[in-house]
């Protein structure tokens, strides 16, 4: 029996622009789901950034009706955005605007690909495991996590 996976075409404009992909995990604890607009932003050792708004609306794809960022999901996305200056991330930000009935998270993990034209395949996975609210500990509405120093930051394949 043969398996075959279908995936959303992403159509890459130039050069310039890379395809980004996110597992992001939700944690298992009570009360950690939010429907909130998240922002992600990507970082590479030159500090050159991407800015993704709105995550789900730009590359979620788990389906209509589907609940993002709700207790242990793992939730994929993956669109086109611009490439950092060196076509690798070392460095992530995770933004919550609040929004939503308790817009509390915790998020355990976000694994990050790029890949592009000419710069091959980079992969880190920024383990996060904290509140992202205003109301837990560490009372913020993001998570910066920079791995620029450390060899793993960006594995390629």
């Amino acid at each position: 029996m043969k398996t075959f996976l279908m995936f959303d075409s992403v159509f890459v404009q130039d050069n310039s622009d890379c395809v980004y992909s996110f597992f992001i995990k939700t944690s298992t604890r009570i009360s950690v789901g939010m429907n909130s607009v998240i922002n992600a932003t990507l970082i590479d050792s030159s500090g050159s950034s991407v800015l993704i708004n709105d995550i789900v609306s730009w590359g979620g794809l788990m389906g209509d009706g589907y609940d993002y960022f709700e207790r242990g999901n793992i939730d994929i996305f993956s669109g086109v955005a611009e490439c950092t200056s060196s076509g690798t991330i070392c460095a992530f930000n995770v933004t919550s605007d609040g929004s939503g009935s308790h817009p509390g998270w915790y998020v355990k993990y976000v694994d990050v690909t790029i890949t592009g034209a000419g710069i091959g395949c980079a992969n880190v996975q920024f383990d996060i495991d904290q509140w992202i609210a205003d109301d837990a500990s560490p009372y913020q509405l993001y998570a910066f996590r920079d791995y620029c120093s450390s060899v793993s930051a960006n594995k390629h394949y």
